[in-house]
């Protein structure tokens, strides 16, 4: 089988790197990834998304960050994992990824979300509305920005957001893949059947990710669209990959971000076997966090004896 790989870069040092050691961080990665893995994914936060970490610490945010890296590794595809619609009006941010788009000469992928984290919102002044409204808020934008993608100009009139004769020039070529991301089983993936090009589910084990298919094929159904022109995506925040189980499981363990239930941890072909088992249910783009960044060993190991059993 064929599969795709991308990577989820850190939004802040979790071992109190300082500001330009944390850049340089990610130019070693990027420099030993570029021309293998597939993408790389830029989170849409102001301030850390972990609530154990200080809020204070140096946080890098999503489009400006993933704008000036697409321009300096041009053979690597960028995608936002996920922007929250609320922080950006959906006509600007339309704008904007035309733009970018056209810049980049193809390489860029939207993707949207709801958003989440409420002492965020409020520190930047932002509403934050039930969950139910966010969503909605979700399907309006996505409207508006396919509207200002495909038509001259694009009115739309919603409860939340509206535009009047809007102009989006030049035009995105190719129009971007609209990924939307969470797994809510009741609105989120109804949104993801009506208007998603892919879906992003974060962080589920086997089950999980199956059940959650379940649900949007449901919503699928509904509407009669095609489950399977939506392209499956996962992200994994914890990936530990070592040449024996208990070095990977160590390395795992001693991270912030260790997961027990979805993390994907092991030897080479360990790893591959979980890969496997969500590339049966219909994954085809995995979003990986290498646990043990800033250094290289494990991610060096993942191209060199994982992705060559799927090229």
């Amino acid at each position: 089988m064929t599969l795709h790989f991308g990577w989820r870069t850190p939004d802040f040092p979790v071992d109190g790197s300082p500001t330009q050691a944390f850049i340089d961080q990610h130019y070693a990665v990027l420099n030993e990834i570029q021309g293998r893995f597939d993408s790389v994914w830029v989170a849409d936060h102001f301030q850390p998304w972990m609530g154990s970490m200080d809020q204070s610490t140096d946080t890098f945010e999503c489009l400006t960050t993933l704008i000036y890296l697409c321009a300096k590794y041009t053979p690597l595809k960028f995608g936002t994992i996920v922007m929250s619609q609320s922080y950006r009006p959906p006509a600007l941010l339309a704008k904007m990824v035309a733009n970018l788009q056209v810049l980049s000469g193809g390489r860029f992928i939207l993707g949207l979300g709801a958003g989440w984290k409420e002492d965020e919102y409020r520190a930047y002044g932002y509403d934050f509305p039930s969950a139910a409204v966010r969503i909605q808020q979700l399907e309006e934008a996505v409207q508006i920005i396919r509207g200002m993608w495909n038509q001259p100009r694009t009115t739309f009139q919603g409860k939340y957001y509206h535009v009047t004769d809007a102009i989006c020039q030049p035009k995105p070529d190719p129009v971007p893949p609209i990924m939307i991301g969470g797994s809510g089983r009741k609105l989120t993936l109804r949104v993801v059947a009506k208007y998603a090009d892919w879906w992003n589910g974060v962080g589920m084990s086997p089950a999980q990710y199956q059940d959650a298919l379940a649900a949007l094929a449901g919503h699928c159904q509904a509407i009669g669209r095609d489950p399977a022109s939506i392209v499956k995506t996962l992200s994994i925040d914890c990936v530990s990959v070592a040449p024996t189980h208990e070095l990977a499981l160590q390395a795992a363990k001693s991270s912030r971000f260790y997961n027990e239930e979805s993390g994907i941890i092991g030897t080479p072909d360990e790893v591959s076997s979980k890969l496997d088992e969500y590339a049966q249910l219909g994954v085809e783009h995995f979003i990986l966090r290498f646990v043990d960044f800033p250094r290289l060993d494990g991610i060096d190991l993942f191209i060199n004896e994982v992705m060559p059993r799927y090229r």
